[in-house]
């Protein structure tokens, strides 16, 4: 396929299990919409419990082999995976647009930023070495080391169908577990691509599982006794749920849910930089980000420079069919999503903000059918109304006027979540004093989407997060590895008769 053919596969979507795709045998289906068109693309099957045991059964039979095989040749596996990642990154992209709706080249980027994540995972023998310390006590040695866990599970959302699974099951498999991945049923195609590679990559059968599915899977794996961890990317409620639920059946968890993310624009700021970066963060991918912005907090006077050109900005928007190359905008998921979005713009009208551009209603020729709204922008919004309080998870940007610094991070320090900030300034006090004082896990200084690159890990605060671990990076090799410490004395050294204090470096 080429770089920017459409995906218009029409085939139903499956299971992948054991090494082989498998249709499902539940009878259970849901509708997989293209959401440029409104039109009914493919169907995805929705796995029993049954199916979920097979998914399960098939992991754990491999996890012994694959848990035994050295580091480098999982390495190796990895490394022929990035190479037909490489090879095939416009199909994926391609795939994301015609399920998600997102631009092409918005998807491109995604695939990108998740081929990242493979190649930390590369590096797999580096990152698992443990410590050693010869001579902790006569005659005794001590060192650590990092074990697999087992049988490891994903789930994960719609809104990034490549990259976030990519956030889980290479430095999971490259660590030596066997994954489960669970990928939202509303775009499923790119996860059963993805399960293609790694076997043609060489990893064994059983090591890489897809499960299409809903609530159902999702239970299934959470009270699975040999699913010894879960790791979620979703909305705040189900992250809850998910920790809670997971937690009393004994796993580990890492459940990253909802955010609010504000981005303060200081009276220093470069005002066209600054818009810039507002447009590009709240209108992206029609918003349906967790690191989107979503509130951008004006300091001082700074607020009448720059609704105005945020306004302008906002009603030139080219929202069009992601897979035009000059979209910068395309459809929301699902009409159900655009509905609740458009049903939020409705609540700021009535709860007081000034509506300063509406994208209630917009049509794009050819494709009236599909689910579009323009980018809505909102002025004098108060932390008392819903759109400013709830996550919306869409093409709306609310503004609040604040004095000064120190009300901003107040503002935001108040929220429940705390995923991602950003502060748009000049002066390098200001900019250090935002970065200590706000109770953000991820914070960007005249960067408005402060993604963490692949080796350092993604994460929020507050309701942003429930776990210990962020995703990825090494803070994703510790999730999914649990450390073992060894003392070892050989007999030469050992002395005669019982021992009944506790070993000392004496």
């Amino acid at each position: 396929m080429g770089a920017t053919e459409a995906f218009t596969a029409t085939t139903e979507v499956g299971h992948f299990i054991n090494g082989h795709a498998v249709a499902s045998a539940s009878g259970r289906r849901q509708a997989v919409f293209n959401p440029a068109t409104g039109a009914v693309a493919r169907q995805v099957a929705l796995a029993s419990i049954d199916e979920v045991n097979a998914a399960v059964a098939a992991a754990q039979a491999a996890f012994p082999t694959w848990a035994d095989t050295p580091p480098i040749r999982r390495a190796r596996i990895m490394n022929n995976f990035l190479v037909l990642l490489n090879q095939h990154r416009g199909t994926l992209a391609a795939m994301i647009t015609a399920e998600h709706g997102k631009v092409f080249t918005d998807a491109q980027g995604e695939v990108t930023r998740a081929i990242d994540i493979v190649e930390f995972a590369c590096g797999v023998p580096q990152l698992l070495k443990g410590d050693f310390t010869d001579q902790v006590s006569t005659g005794i040695d001590n060192w650590t080391l990092r074990q697999p866990l087992g049988v490891v599970a994903g789930i994960t959302p719609f809104n990034f169908p490549v990259m976030v699974p990519m956030w889980m099951f290479p430095v999971a498999i490259a660590c030596g577990n066997c994954f489960i991945l669970k990928p939202s049923e509303r775009d499923p195609s790119a996860s059963l691509f993805m399960a293609e590679l790694l076997t043609q990559a060489g990893l064994p059968h059983g090591v890489f599982n897809v499960v299409q599915g809903d609530k159902v899977a999702v239970d299934a794996l959470l009270t699975h006794p040999d699913v010894k961890a879960l790791s979620f990317v979703g909305s705040t409620p189900i992250a809850q749920y998910i920790y809670e639920t997971g937690a009393h059946h004994g796993k580990r968890v890492q459940a990253l849910g909802g955010a609010k993310n504000h981005m303060v624009v200081m009276p220093d700021a470069d005002i066209d930089q600054a818009v810039d970066a507002l447009i590009g963060a709240a209108y992206g991918s029609a918003g349906e980000r967790c690191m989107a912005i979503s509130v951008a907090v004006l300091v001082g006077d700074v607020a009448d420079k720059i609704v105005p050109k945020l306004a302008e900005r906002a009603k030139a928007l080219k929202i069009k069919n992601g897979m035009e190359l000059d979209a910068e905008m395309g459809p929301i998921v699902t009409r159900q999503a655009l509905e609740r979005i458009e049903g939020y713009i409705d609540v700021g009208v009535t709860e007081g903000a000034t509506l300063v551009v509406d994208g209630r209603g917009t049509k794009v020729p050819g494709h009236e059918h599909g689910f579009f709204t323009g980018g809505t922008l909102f002025d004098h919004v108060t932390p008392a109304m819903r759109i400013y309080k709830e996550e919306i998870f869409g093409p709306v940007l609310s503004c609040v006027r604040v004095h000064d610094l120190k009300e901003s991070v107040d503002l935001i320090n108040a929220h429940e979540f705390g995923n991602g900030v950003a502060c748009f300034t000049s002066d390098g006090n200001v900019a250090r004093e935002f970065s200590r004082r706000v109770q953000v896990g991820m914070v960007g200084i005249n960067v408005p989407i402060p993604v963490p690159m692949a080796w350092h890990g993604f994460g929020g605060w507050k309701k942003s997060l429930f776990g210990d671990m962020h995703a990825y990076g090494e803070e994703g090799v510790r999730f999914y590895t649990k450390q073992k410490s060894i003392m070892q004395r050989w007999p030469a050294s050992i002395g005669k008769g019982a021992e009944f204090v506790m070993p000392t470096a004496k």
